[in-house]
């Protein structure tokens, strides 16, 4: 059809998705049970959130496209998530478990934190989870408890010992 014959005002603008974060290429989107819990509750506030939309029919349609593709986004991670159970044995840090390290240098030396390993989409510092991609998982993935990790990221290396593995 020649763009002639198309009114100016069916020319919607597709809605920008932003996108999830990304898992490395050839990486499997591993989940925790929680994890993947919190996908399936993400995707029904989503059908929720489309049900309810209101507004003149442009608002509507546009408002029902950004969340059809977040929903899209979402269901895609959902049907590759491979659960994870968390390991019984707390040997060595493993996805799903929680660290307590101890800063051994820099500003934060002599400091304690505790980090859990789970999935991308999990993945929350405020909440001291961190997803098993991240520089500092993959520094502590294998380790056991006595153990120095250490993390080659800026200036000078940052070393941590293992605590405990929960």
């Amino acid at each position: 059809m020649s763009r002639g014959f198309v009114r100016e005002d069916d020319q919607e603008e597709s809605p920008f998705i932003p996108p999830r974060a990304p898992l490395p290429e050839g990486v499997a989107n591993y989940v925790t049970p929680r994890g993947l819990e919190l996908l399936r509750n993400e995707r029904l506030a989503l059908e929720q959130e489309r049900a309810a939309t209101t507004g003149s029919d442009y608002e509507r349609r546009r408002a029902q496209a950004e969340v059809d593709g977040k929903l899209a986004l979402l269901q895609e991670r959902i049907n590759t998530a491979r659960v994870v159970e968390p390991a019984a044995a707390n040997d060595e840090v493993r996805f799903g478990c929680t660290v307590a390290l101890l800063h051994l240098n820099g500003p934060l030396a002599n400091t304690e934190r505790h980090w859990t390993i789970v999935g991308v989409d999990e993945a929350s510092v405020k909440e001291q989870r961190i997803a098993f991609t991240s520089p500092l998982a993959r520094t502590l993935l294998g380790k056991r408890v006595g153990e120095v990790a250490e993390l080659n990221n800026g200036p000078q290396p940052q070393r941590f010992r293992i605590l405990k593995i929960t």
